[in-house]
């Protein structure tokens, strides 16, 4: 058997004495180091979202390295789109755990995080402490407009998708009026869909089951995953009962252990407690994509913990779409204006920097849970349409939770006021003071829309412009 996967391997491929050093790479032919450098080159090149991250990997995984089938990447992707978190860095972690197990799924999830950490990092830095100076000013007034015209694109590109009947536009209308008039929170609203949905399924399937999956021709399988998986799969890519149980023990105790010791040595209404905790909770409903959870967050972070002001949340969208990395990581900016803010006994910068740090460390963490536990159990999943209606309930809510995103992005962003009226049955509204209306932000707003749709600009060139 040995032989025939020699076989398999592409030339200059290393020596079969150079995979013999390491038992994870003695399969495939692929090194590790060689690994660590492609999720480098990926991780350097994730601009745009995830559409643009994930097809930097296609590009690179399936078209140039041949590492893996397009049947294959697809269906983890597919899994991946089915979790909580940013799909791009978990289709990242998977194939790096497919390649080289444990380390290598902890060293490509980290890889793609790092570039975008430093660069928010620096940039939080910059904004908290230089905010003063008129060009940062500058910079993030025209930032703002431009944000909030890749924010509608979001809701027309996510709509376009999955509303393709009036039953999941009615989800994404009752999702939109739930959230924007009686602030429901996103995780119900995510829970309420799906089981609808799951339900209604159950009944109409044709009707329900709109994300059927990506589908694909499999590659003429030379590719080097599939040459392992097809002929002898590694253990680690087999179901074990008792390897799941080690990696739920082991990630919830990275997870939650230092919460604990924190809210044991700090006290749970310490802003590093309230932070850790509100950022594990969000973890775990980001479905959906970044769009999706943002406005939860925002809402949060500036009208309960008082961690931001309103129009700041846009600032912090600005840096995350402009720099590499998962969208999501707009949270770091979040996480360290929260602690610049209330230091406590700590020098500001610093308690931004533990800020910043936590937050990442809480967003994160769950990814490599989901990867690592469920990625063995994937092929049980092929097919299977319980699944794929949830997905396409969640998908039309995540709709109207993004449209809601958008408008109170716009009322933030456009009026220099906004105040809320209150009407029976808990109905709350936002409502504009119209004579606040900021003309200038008005003018680059309406050039950032023109610029997108009409000139179909993408995201990088809009916003730079």
């Amino acid at each position: 058997m040995q032989h025939s996967l020699d076989n398999r391997i592409t030339p200059g491929s290393p020596s079969s004495q150079d995979r013999a050093r390491d038992p994870s790479d003695a399969a495939h032919g692929i090194r590790f180091g060689e690994a660590c450098r492609v999720w480098a080159k990926i991780a350097l090149q994730s601009f745009g979202g995830p559409a643009g991250q994930i097809a930097v990997m296609h590009r690179i995984l399936v078209e140039e390295k041949r590492w893996v089938s397009e049947d294959r990447f697809l269906h983890a992707l597919n899994y991946c789109m089915l979790l909580p978190g940013p799909e791009a860095q978990q289709l990242a972690t998977y194939m790096g755990w497919l390649l080289h197990r444990i380390r290598g799924g902890l060293t490509a999830g980290i890889l793609f995080i790092l570039p975008g950490f430093a660069a928010i990092l620096l940039l939080s830095i910059l904004y908290a402490g230089f905010q003063d100076l008129r060009i940062v000013q500058a910079l993030f007034f025209g930032l703002k407009p431009a944000v909030l015209a890749i924010v509608v694109e979001a809701v027309l590109r996510i709509g376009r998708r999955a509303l393709k009947n009036a039953i999941m536009t009615g989800i994404a209308s009752l999702a939109f009026i739930a959230i924007f008039a009686f602030n429901v929170p996103f995780p119900l609203i995510v829970i309420a869909a799906a089981l609808a949905v799951y339900a209604g399924g159950r009944i109409w399937l044709d009707r329900f089951l709109i994300i059927k999956g990506h589908t694909a021709p499999t590659a003429s399988g030379d590719t080097a995953i599939d040459a392992i998986l097809t002929d002898n799969a590694p253990a680690h890519t087999q179901p074990s009962l008792r390897r799941a149980g080690l990696v739920v023990l082991v990630c919830l105790a990275c997870w939650l252990i230092p919460l604990a010791v924190l809210a044991i040595w700090l006290g749970s209404g310490n802003i590093y407690v309230q932070e850790g905790v509100f950022f594990s909770k969000a973890a775990v409903v980001t479905f959906g994509g970044a769009y999706a959870v943002l406005a939860y967050i925002a809402q949060q972070a500036v009208h309960v913990y008082s961690w931001l002001q309103p129009g700041e949340m846009l600032d912090g969208l600005g840096m995350a779409e402009t720099t590499p990395g998962p969208l999501i990581q707009v949270v770091q900016f979040v996480g360290f204006m929260g602690t610049y803010r209330h230091p406590g006994s700590l020098d500001p910068m610093l308690a931004g920097l533990f800020g910043s740090i936590l937050t990442t460390w809480v967003t994160f963490v769950p990814c490599f849970l989901w990867i690592f536990l469920g990625a063995p159990y994937i092929e049980a999943l092929r097919g299977n349409r319980s699944l794929s209606t949830a997905l396409s309930a969640i998908t039309a809510a995540v709709v109207g939770v993004v449209l809601n995103l958008a408008v109170w992005f716009a009322l933030h962003t456009l009026f220099r006021q906004v105040d809320e009226a209150y009407y029976p049955l808990g109905m709350r509204l936002a409502v504009p003071v119209w004579h606040t209306l900021d003309i200038a932000t008005l003018a680059i707003a309406v050039l950032a829309m023109v610029a997108v749709f009409r000139l179909k600009w993408g995201m990088i060139p809009t916003l730079v412009g």
